[in-house]
């Protein structure tokens, strides 16, 4: 999962094993896109509701033969007096995959579509777009380099006078640009970035929010951080890209979600590499593109837009989907602020609002959404890693007991609360004291110790350390929690590591003490 900087927790008795964070990155990251695809937050749209004067479309049934293909494509080939409804047909069995493969098989296919995409006939030039539109869909990457000869003509119709028409060739180029490189090349050489900023900057909605769709296609890519980022920022597309990151703004919340995964592509790319993941140290951001955003005051815009949805939640004025924009957003700031002693500083002036929208976050989607839950922990642990206002700001707040009730919850959000833990246990006795005296720490710490998640004791191991460390009395409260018990009975864990920290904690803070 590409992230920012990892867990606070920098114990010098800490086994950091670098290559095997990189690892679990990687598959965080594979099931990341997995699940994006999944909740519709970046794959291929196929907006059905751009049909012709309202038109709803029938939704075929799951087979089609080859002679019914044949025959639809010879209609609009030999220029029948029905070639419109032969296009209309088309485009309904166009939506089945094996049909989309038969109909590409035929010589000279996409030639005769182009040609009638190219259509002075409006009626005609838009069933033909919508046919594009329905091969672009596929998931066979060989259908888009077919069409690949279409993307002159789409990018040339961009700057027609049709908002819906130029919407959907919007679309078309996205879903063209999504999994090929060579499509993105030629689109590159025919200057897809500077009629996207045109596009950016319509009176339109529909049309902007398509714009920003297409854009997040291409800044994707692997080959993103080399050929693609450095000319969206020739091409001056963050301003717009940020200004659209407004829960008011009046093109839509889903336009803003686009635009939000745009910053973040671009923020999480660096020059010259592929898709790179993120590990502890935030290798990946590229430092001239986090500072191009910062100084157009992308985290202040951020911030602003986390504290009003959190804000609109608790008011149970948001509208669905809200959670498609927090994600983002909050994978962007987090990491933009990560070794960014400005961009920092810019959240510090809103750290309660903040760190308050986050904790709603974490609790009010951790059931229906738990990716947001996991995202908004991991921003957290972004902010109050070495930062002791934050950290003062979260028990300020009042905001440790409600972390602490995410402790019971798997699929990482046990280990990245117990990393927020240990990012407060390590700013030293005073935090430490707070800890164990404020909070119920010790019986959720003795109920992580007896889970079957290795990297969850773990971690709790290495907050109980840094905690009984500093407070000398945390040995009665955490012994009267059954803590020694819950030490013991790591001897027979399975995990050598475990095994050796729990006889550690035993031998230096159990051991010969009356408790």
């Amino acid at each position: 999962m590409i992230r920012g900087r990892g867990p606070g927790i920098r114990s010098r008795n800490r086994a950091c094993g670098v290559e095997e964070i990189k690892a679990r990155r990687r598959q965080e990251e594979r099931a990341l896109r997995k699940a994006r695809k999944e909740k519709q937050l970046v794959s291929k749209r196929l907006p059905r509701d751009l049909q012709d004067d309202g038109e709803e479309m029938e939704i075929r049934e799951a087979s089609v033969t080859q002679e019914e293909v044949l025959q639809l494509y010879q209609r609009i080939q030999h220029g029948s007096d029905d070639r419109l409804a032969a296009l209309r047909s088309l485009r309904q069995v166009l939506q089945l995959k094996e049909a989309q493969q038969m109909f590409v098989r035929f010589e000279n296919s996409i030639r005769v579509l182009i040609g009638l995409f190219t259509s002075n006939l409006a009626s005609v030039q838009l069933e033909a777009a919508q046919c594009l539109l329905e091969l672009s869909h596929s998931d066979d990457p060989s259908i888009s380099l077919v069409c690949l000869p279409a993307t002159p003509y789409l990018l040339t119709y961009l700057s027609g006078q049709s908002a819906k028409f130029t919407e959907l060739c919007l679309y078309i180029l996205g879903n063209l640009a999504a999994e090929n490189e060579a499509v993105r090349n030629q689109l590159l050489l025919q200057g897809v970035i500077q009629a996207l900023a045109i596009c950016l900057q319509s009176p339109h909605g529909a049309v902007v929010e398509a714009a920003a769709y297409s854009l997040s296609q291409m800044l994707q890519a692997k080959e993103a951080g080399e050929k693609i980022i450095p000319a969206v920022l020739e091409a001056n597309l963050t301003p717009h890209l940020i200004h659209l990151l407004d829960l008011d703004c009046e093109f839509g919340m889903q336009t803003a979600v686009e635009c939000a995964w745009c910053l973040h592509y671009i923020v999480s790319r660096k020059p010259q590499e592929g898709r790179l993941i993120k590990t502890v140290c935030c290798l990946c951001c590229s430092s001239v593109n986090c500072e191009c955003v910062i100084s157009q005051n992308l985290v202040r815009q951020a911030v602003i837009l986390l504290i009003a949805l959190g804000k609109a939640i608790e008011s149970g004025i948001t509208t669905d989907g809200v959670e498609l924009l927090i994600y983002p957003v909050a994978r962007c700031l987090g990491n933009l602020i990560v070794g960014d002693g400005p961009a920092r500083s810019k959240v510090h002036s809103h750290a309660r609002d903040v760190l308050w929208a986050l904790s709603t976050f974490a609790s009010r989607f951790l059931q229906s959404r738990p990716f947001v839950t996991r995202e908004c922990l991991w921003l957290l642990n972004n902010l109050t890693a070495g930062d002791e206002q934050f950290c003062s700001a979260i028990f300020y707040l009042n905001l440790v007991p409600v972390l602490l009730q995410l402790i019971p919850f798997s699929g990482g959000i046990n280990t990245l609360v117990l990393m927020l833990l240990g990012n407060f246990a390590e700013m030293g006795p005073e935090y430490c004291e707070k800890l164990q005296l404020q909070t119920d720490i010790f019986p959720a710490l003795c109920t992580t110790l007896r889970t079957a998640d290795s990297e969850a004791v773990r971690l709790t191991l290495e907050v109980l350390n840094l905690i009984l460390s500093h407070c000398q009395q945390a040995y009665v409260l955490f012994a009267n929690q059954s803590g020694i018990s819950a030490l013991e009975a790591i001897q027979y864990n399975s995990n050598e590591e475990i095994r050796v920290r729990a006889n550690y904690l035993m031998d230096r803070y159990f051991t010969h003490k009356a408790v």
